[in-house]
């Protein structure tokens, strides 16, 4: 089974002017084509060649290196597009709110926290917001491509917000400054999305 590049669900320059929109052409168009490509060469005539990106995720550090890589490339995106809308940004609601101020203080200190782990995460990765084992809200970040689902994860949980910071999520715009990136993406947050998925865990 092949994959193939999901389109965004909006137009490129919709999150102007928090995340530009060369930034969004060149990471979805060719930063997550390649994953995409290369996770399909990667399994391509093994016997993962029919497996869900769910299952190659979950599995991936048994798997390989190349789909540890472009199999969570092409998860994380897939995920971190959705995180995103044009009409985001604001505050959560409801039983979502009510569990960031209970497992953090208060939304703005969920904010900070979540911010410290984007900027503390050395080098490329992401940063997370997830339920852990326990049914509790949790910040994590990864390193590279790696999620909280896959075997090699140090802290396990079911992500409900993701974002990037590799370099190239940020640099056109941000160039080193990733807290400016990490400040500016609260204004595109699809927070809707993100209840959502609390609702469904």
């Amino acid at each position: 089974m092949a994959f193939t590049l999901p389109a965004l669900p909006y137009a490129h320059d919709a999150l102007e002017p928090h995340i530009d929109t060369l930034t969004m052409q060149i990471h979805h168009g060719k930063h997550h084509q390649a994953y995409v490509d290369n996770l399909n060469k990667a399994i391509a005539g093994t016997e993962h060649e029919n497996k869900t990106l769910a299952e190659l995720v979950a599995h991936a550090g048994a798997i390989s290196a190349p789909v540890r890589n472009n199999g969570g490339g092409h998860w994380n995106h897939s995920f971190f597009w959705e995180n995103l809308s044009a009409s985001g940004g604001g505050v959560p609601s409801g039983k979502l709110a009510d569990a960031i101020n209970h497992a953090f203080g208060s939304f703005e200190e969920f904010k900070t926290k979540f911010a410290a782990g984007g900027v503390g995460r050395f080098g490329s990765g992401w940063v997370w917001l997830g339920i852990d084992a326990n049914k509790k809200l949790c910040i994590c970040s990864t390193p590279n491509q790696d999620n909280p689902l896959m075997d090699v994860a140090e802290t396990k949980c079911t992500p409900i917000l993701g974002v990037d910071v590799w370099e190239h999520a940020y640099y056109l715009k941000y160039q080193n400054k990733r807290p400016d990136y990490l400040a500016a993406i609260w204004n595109v947050i699809d927070w809707n999305k993100v209840a959502e998925r609390f609702e469904a865990v």
